[in-house]
């Protein structure tokens, strides 16, 4: 085990400075605060006293920042609109010396924000009660597009490796990934996919990162708690992506990586199986899997290490990430 964490523990200090690019839907994160007062004359709802906003990037923006929190330098791959929820994501980033030259600004898209509205008494931690979801999907616009391939292939010069985080906005379209893959894969370059509903319409990467609902939507299956139909499962879905790698992610019940021509590794959840919030936490586990990988690691060290990574981001409270610092504390722990 000391070796396992010592080998760990030396790819996590090769994290810092390397350069990752995140291609995907890029979202605005609102959060309202307030103060619970009373229920309301009007209807039987919740007054809340306004209290604060808070920003922060969700979708592709997560892995960026999960990415910056570990040392790495991410390069950002998307479209905004030129309103004033793109601004704040182009400011957010500028703020945290992360680049932003491909990230185009669209004057006919509107920027998705997901607004969460936490409140609570006075003095207690505040619970969500509400989110609206203020959703528009990316044009299908030729020149648009254009962008887009471009930004991908002078990123394919500079990066060690390429993130795809499709929330299914249609920043990522599978005749833009056919266009670039061969060029990343002539490379040597990891590509790595989390597609949150159209897993299926993408190929060759060379990792994806689903996790269990997810599988069961893209192949008709349910899961449950039957290791015969996970392993029966992930074989099917490796061969159907023809990829050589393939980590599901699986909860409190942790991950499960797939490769040709080896047996499935089942690794346990990380710590204690009381989760906390799990929002967030697919972002973090292919942040640090991409990572290893783009660092040299083998697909099982590079799960190992998402697996920790993830037990940590559980524990807290919201969409969160971790440093260096913290994943290699709980490698040792």
């Amino acid at each position: 085990m000391e070796k396992e964490a010592s080998r760990l523990i030396g790819l996590v200090d090769r994290f810092a400075g390397q350069k990752v690019a995140v291609w995907g839907d890029f979202i605005l994160d609102e959060y309202l605060f307030g103060r619970t007062r009373r229920i309301s004359r009007e209807a039987p709802v919740l007054i809340i006293g306004y209290e604060r906003a808070e920003f922060s990037l969700g979708g592709a923006g997560n892995s960026v920042l999960n990415l910056a929190a570990l040392g790495a330098s991410p390069l950002p791959i998307g479209v905004v609109g030129q309103d004033e929820p793109g601004r704040k994501i182009v400011d957010f980033l500028r703020g945290r010396s992360i680049p932003t030259r491909w990230l185009v600004r669209f004057g006919a898209h509107q920027t998705p924000i997901k607004m969460r509205i936490l409140a609570g008494e006075e003095n207690t931690r505040k619970q969500q009660v509400l989110r609206i979801d203020k959703e528009a999907a990316v044009p299908g616009n030729e020149g648009l597009k254009r962008k887009l391939h471009a930004a991908l292939v002078e990123a394919s010069g500079r990066c060690a490796a390429l993130l795809v985080s499709d929330y299914n906005y249609m920043t990522v379209r599978p005749d833009i990934y056919a266009g670039i893959l061969p060029l990343y894969r002539k490379r040597g370059l990891p590509v790595t996919l989390d597609s949150r509903f159209g897993l299926l319409r993408f190929s060759g990467m060379t990792a994806a990162t689903p996790n269990e609902p997810e599988v069961e939507d893209a192949l008709k299956v349910e899961l449950g708690d039957n290791p015969a139909a996970l392993r029966k499962t992930g074989a099917a879905l490796l061969k159907r992506l023809g990829a050589p790698a393939l980590l599901i992610t699986r909860g409190s019940r942790g991950l499960a990586l797939f490769e040709k021509r080896r047996q499935p590794f089942l690794l346990p959840v990380h710590g204690s199986t009381d989760i906390v919030d799990v929002t967030g936490a697919g972002d973090t586990v292919i942040s640090v899997f991409t990572l290893a990988l783009a660092c040299g690691a083998g697909f099982r060290d590079a799960a190992r290490l998402a697996n920790i990574a993830g037990g940590v981001v559980v524990m807290k409270k919201g969409t969160a990430t971790l440093t260096a610092q913290e994943l290699k504390h709980a490698i040792s722990a």
